[in-house]
């Protein structure tokens, strides 16, 4: 593969934010009688209000997702960095990459700041593109704004919805078993246990510093 930029998901992938996702989908789904179980199956990738016209249509996705981002609130301290992203993003540091997430723009840049993580120049999150994960247009408009051809990028992915969506794009994806099972993954081109083992793919392409 010929690679000139990564994009990265956020959640599961740079920042470690299962535990706290996990508990404030329980929450939620328990205070409207909901199976936590079911709607949590439901989350990885997506935007919250994504979920929650699928897990309850019956409820107004705009209300939920204001009190979904007041649970979400609660949670500060509840996103460490995921083991290796410092390093990873470090030897990055002269080459082109991006964050594509279904979060938010002042969430993720707190988060980040609390994490000792740099934020790239190019970051797209769910409020930017109509068709949130799993439709490829997050990718895709990555790409456009680092100036390149999605073929040309690499995606790392940790949900389904977010490696079916940079497949549709176009993008070579590593699919990081920290949240998913490889075979969850299977859309992906290769998977990746670690970070570190990512690091030591891009090593190999060229695209870290002192490669």
């Amino acid at each position: 593969m010929t690679i000139a930029a990564v994009l990265f998901d956020v959640d599961g992938v740079l920042l470690d934010s299962a535990a706290a996702h996990r508990r404030v989908w329980t929450s939620w789904s328990q205070a409207r009688g909901l199976d936590p179980e079911k709607v949590w199956t439901l989350t990885f990738g997506r935007r919250p209000e994504d979920t929650v016209r699928d897990a309850a249509p019956h409820l107004d996705p705009t209300t939920e997702r204001k009190a979904l981002d007041e649970l979400l609130a609660r949670e500060r301290g509840g996103f460490p960095p995921v083991d290796g992203a410092a390093d990873l993003l470090e030897a990055l540091s002269d080459s082109p990459w991006a964050i594509v997430t279904s979060g938010d723009r002042d969430s993720v840049t707190e988060r980040f700041a609390a994490a000792g993580l740099p934020l790239p120049a190019v970051q797209v999150y769910g409020s930017d593109v109509e068709h949130a994960k799993p439709a490829p247009d997050c990718f895709s408009l990555a790409a456009a704004r680092l100036g390149m051809a999605p073929a040309a990028c690499l995606v790392v992915e940790d949900a389904p919805a977010g490696v079916s969506a940079a497949v549709a794009a176009g993008c070579t994806v590593i699919g990081l078993t920290t949240t998913h099972a490889e075979a969850s993954l299977r859309q992906a081109h290769l998977c990746a246990a670690s970070l570190a083992e990512v690091q030591e793919l891009l090593l190999a392409e060229g695209l870290l510093a002192g490669s």
